[in-house]
């Protein structure tokens, strides 16, 4: 099979990448880059000895999605491509509606025009914005509580209705926790442009020396230890969900939302210690009051993408920290762009 992926050369689209061609499948990558490096392309090439065709573009621009559908016999696509800081959406909504919104439709009419009507949707947990009892299944309501969880509801809607319009389609919307750790060669990685807001990130500036501490926003959350819990999974079990995601696609038809996650939650205070391990020495942090908006727990109900995909993680905790960090100490500076 022959995949279209687009944001193919991101942390999580350079992953799937690896798996796609580990799988025997062959890829043609969409990216413009402006949140990943084009050195990714030769990184993937040496991990997978394949050189995937690639195309600096951006989904909002229609006439090239058009040439590269016309020039590759696709399969699917898996899009990835997309703005994802949740504090930057609410500093520049106009964007994330742009670059979010109006790329998936621009994609999408591409798609249709190419007669590809097969996609997994790169969703995001925090379409669960306010929903408080956890583990939380793909049957809870949602709702967004910030412009970028918007535009991923607004994206989901979209395809659904398009799904129910049209029975040709096919597309799995995957909703996803927290992804952390690399591919176990160091080869890459996540490699944030600024200043990170997540967990793993920001631990690892402390670890590289680019920070003096971790700053640990809240300590008071109802919580075992007083920190927000999250279930985090490896990038590489979520690039392998998308690959299951893909073959769904193929016998399927219709829109289905699917959790992939542990359904294990870990604190903020557990992450870093076992960061500390993984490391071999001590973390200083400080301790800042929460941000709003921080919910004390993010955990997923994540029995039914075995039950339809076979899929579930199967790196722990260790691993990701360990893989992440060989990630940080083999690129101090990322991929150096």
């Amino acid at each position: 099979m022959k995949i279209l992926v687009t944001g193919g050369l991101g942390y999580i689209g350079s992953h799937v990448c690896v798996e796609l061609a580990a799988a025997g499948w062959d890829a043609v990558i969409v990216d413009d880059c402006r949140n990943a490096s084009p050195r990714v392309l030769e990184r993937i090439a040496r991990i997978t000895g394949k050189t995937f065709p690639f195309y600096q573009e951006s989904v909002l621009n229609e006439a090239a999605l058009d040439r590269i559908f016309a020039a590759h016999r696709i399969d699917i696509v898996i899009h990835l491509a997309g703005l994802k800081s949740a504090p930057e959406s609410v500093q520049d909504p106009l964007s994330y509606y742009t670059n979010n919104v109006s790329g998936t439709l621009s994609l999408l009419r591409a798609m249709e025009r190419a007669g590809v009507r097969r996609m997994v949707y790169s969703s995001s947990a925090c379409v669960y914005g306010g929903v408080t009892e956890m583990p939380v299944g793909e049957d809870a309501p949602v709702s967004a509580i910030n412009p970028y969880g918007g535009t991923k509801l607004m994206c989901e809607r979209v395809l659904t209705d398009l799904c129910q319009a049209d029975a040709r389609w096919s597309v799995l919307l995957l909703r996803y926790f927290n992804p952390v750790g690399a591919h176990e060669s160091g080869l890459i990685g996540e490699d944030p442009r600024g200043v990170p807001g997540n967990v793993a990130p920001r631990i690892l500036r402390v670890l590289a020396g680019k920070d003096a501490y971790f700053t640990l926003t809240g300590n008071d959350f109802p919580t075992p230890d007083g920190t927000g819990i999250r279930d985090y999974l490896h990038v590489v079990d979520l690039a392998r969900g998308h690959l299951s995601a893909a073959r769904h696609v193929m016998d399927t038809t219709g829109a289905l939302a699917l959790n992939l996650g542990t359904g294990h939650g870990v604190s903020v205070l557990e992450m870093l210690h076992a960061f500390e391990q993984a490391a071999g020495r001590s973390i200083p942090y400080r301790v800042l009051p929460r941000r709003p908006g921080d919910a004390a727990e993010s955990v997923a109900r994540a029995d039914l993408a075995w039950e339809l995909l076979g899929w579930r993680a199967e790196h722990d905790l260790s691993d990701m920290c360990r893989d992440a960090w060989r990630w940080q100490k083999n690129n101090p500076n990322g991929y150096g762009d």
